[in-house]
């Protein structure tokens, strides 16, 4: 089954800080190879403190430190094999591994940092070894495109028209 479907029809997310969605600070870039730099996740602004959610409902992998840093990893059940997982640094857990968690759980806090300008949580989104989008999970149905109020951007006959004002 492809990723977009698998995530699109199993997964109902949360944004993890929030609401609202909170401000995206640094975007997903991935590294064109396995030990190329790159940003391996998204970062949030998210000041300390700020409670940290789960965005679904999954198994804590992983609550502890890694390289100095709190880190919580929550494997999403469900989601194929190996099954996603996805990450949160830097911050101190709520919850012990092995504790399955509802969307919405508090799980952690964000805790000071110094990967961002300013305070952050850095979100991360894993299949087996390989890094992905975790905005993917923040997906819902496609967007569609309506007509402005009183027809513009429409050709005669009510068809959508190219290059139209937008």
């Amino acid at each position: 089954m492809h990723l977009a479907t698998i995530l699109f029809t199993a997964l109902t997310l949360l944004w993890p800080v929030g609401p609202p969605p909170p401000e995206i600070l640094r975007g997903w870039q991935p590294p064109p190879g396995p030990y190329a730099a790159g940003h391996r996740g998204v970062d949030l602004a998210a000041p300390p403190g700020t409670p940290v959610l789960a965005p679904v409902a999954g198994t804590v992998a992983f609550a502890g430190p890694v390289g100095g840093r709190g880190a919580l990893t929550l494997t999403l059940p469900g989601t194929g094999v190996p099954p996603l997982r996805t990450t949160f640094t830097p911050v101190t857990p709520l919850v012990p591994r092995g504790a399955q968690v509802s969307p919405g759980t508090p799980i952690a806090e964000v805790t000071e940092n110094s990967h961002c300008p300013r305070s952050c949580l850095h979100w991360g989104l894993l299949r087996g070894e390989e890094y992905l989008n975790p905005l993917l999970l923040t997906r819902r149905a496609p967007s569609r495109l309506l007509p402005l109020a009183g027809g513009q951007g429409l050709r005669p006959g009510g068809r959508p028209r190219r290059g139209g004002p937008w």
